[in-house]
């Protein structure tokens, strides 16, 4: 079988971890963007403004967790914990307007170069790069766990690996001088920002819109499903990734002629196989009479 692993997290763990990461981003923000004016370095700027993507990354990522432990209601039957994909979107989508920002500015800054101070922008740039790692760092375990999260860890590796690229840059002008390098260097922060979050955003995307969870083989899933006792065909069926430690599945199950008095007992046994062997928790089964089923039979049915 295809061996779906669900992770069981403390919903409650890391909170203190996101706020400090938030804090120390804020800060290091207000630095960095006094530092690159003072400084001239558009390289230091760059970093700056990717930063304070960071920080709001985090704000938008400790809110998204707060809610995501709303129980269902009324309203939302199935909780909140999608929320975590929204902001997730939302973070990855902002890290793409700050990457094609940056290439506005740095195609610019080639027409212009303009005097800069190496030796504020390698100070201020190492004094980022401890605090980039340190957030980072803050944020490594709960990114393993959480989308939402794990979008705002790479946030902070994008930002502490433009952190080097800065500090490169700031040596290259102190020793030869070379101003282009500032701008060459936001081309790169820039790309890796871009490269980062396209590779990111489809996964957060594939989840909103509902689609099959990676590692589970829907053909592989209804042939077990067929292949239970009991169980004569199977059709309209639907398996989506509910939240993001959260397979669910639903399907018509026809039931074989003559053994109608055993449904309960056959759908069982379906509901503890999608359980125990793809870790599916969520399944919501209707049992038809093979002989009595719907019209239609299609194994997939919108609407």
């Amino acid at each position: 079988m295809s061996g779906h692993e669900h992770h069981h997290i403390d919903p409650n763990a890391g909170d203190r971890q996101v706020l400090l990461a938030l804090v120390a981003n804020f800060a290091l923000t207000l630095v960095q963007i006094v530092g690159g004016i003072l400084s001239g370095s558009l390289a230091l700027i760059a970093d700056a403004i990717h930063n304070l993507s960071d920080a709001m990354s985090l704000v938008i990522a400790y809110g998204a967790r707060k809610l995501a432990r709303r129980p269902a209601d009324g309203g939302m039957t199935f909780g909140y914990g999608r929320i975590e994909m929204v902001a997730a979107l939302i973070n990855y989508t902002t890290l793409i307007i700050v990457g094609f920002y940056l290439v506005y500015e740095a195609a610019w800054r080639f027409l212009d170069p303009g005097g800069i101070d190496g030796w504020m922008v390698v100070v201020i740039a190492a004094v980022a790069l401890v605090i980039d790692l340190a957030t980072a760092a803050l944020t490594f375990r709960l990114s393993k766990e959480s989308v939402n999260i794990r979008a705002a860890f790479l946030h902070n590796l994008a930002d502490a690996l433009g952190s080097v690229a800065v500090i490169v840059a700031g040596t290259l002008i102190l020793l030869y001088d070379w101003r282009l390098v500032d701008p060459l260097v936001t081309l790169l922060i820039a790309g890796y920002i871009l490269w980062q979050s396209f590779s990111e955003i489809g996964g957060v995307i594939r989840m909103l819109m509902l689609s099959s969870p990676q590692g589970l083989d829907l053909l592989e899933l209804v042939d077990r499903v067929r292949s239970v006792p009991g169980v004569a065909g199977v059709h309209h069926v639907h398996l989506w990734q509910m939240q993001e430690h959260e397979a669910a599945f639903d399907a018509h199950l026809e039931i074989e002629n003559g053994r109608w008095g055993q449904a309960d007992a056959i759908k069982a046994e379906v509901k503890a196989m999608l359980t125990g062997e793809f870790g599916i928790g969520h399944s919501t089964l209707e049992t038809e009479c093979s002989v009595h089923s719907c019209d239609r039979r299609e194994l997939l049915q919108h609407g």
